[in-house]
């Protein structure tokens, strides 16, 4: 699939995409007139990279774990410095901070829901 379809399919910026590809985050064949060409396992890939940036990991993190993240997983340790394993420990609690940030306020506004359906009952 060419770029625009990926970006629609991703909801994400074709910029993004060329972006993620520079990065070494997603693959793209060349065809003989120079496009991209993306394969269907991109469009996962790319939604993956998402909901990793948006947890807050850095592009260079999200290349090194990217392979650990693959079905079958296949585990990668020669890359592991105490740097990268003290990132993502912090980076871990961090995600852990605000996945329990965002369900006090999911919760918050079930019961604002719960009450402004219930007073509309009246």
């Amino acid at each position: 699939m060419r770029i625009g379809e990926l970006a629609e399919r991703t909801g994400t910026a074709r910029r993004l995409l060329r972006y993620y590809e520079e990065q070494g985050l997603i693959i793209a064949a060349r065809g003989p007139n120079g496009y991209r060409d993306y394969d269907e396992a991109t469009v996962d890939r790319v939604i993956q990279v998402r909901g990793l940036l948006d947890a807050g990991l850095p592009t260079r993190i999200i290349k090194q774990i990217l392979p650990c993240l693959d079905k079958p997983r296949a585990i990668y340790f020669p890359d592991a410095t105490p740097e990268m394993i003290a990132t993502l420990e912090q980076e871990r609690e961090s995600m852990t901070r605000r996945a329990e940030c965002l369900l006090r306020n999911r919760d918050a506004i079930s019961e604002y829901l719960d009450a402004v359906r219930e007073y509309n009952k009246v």
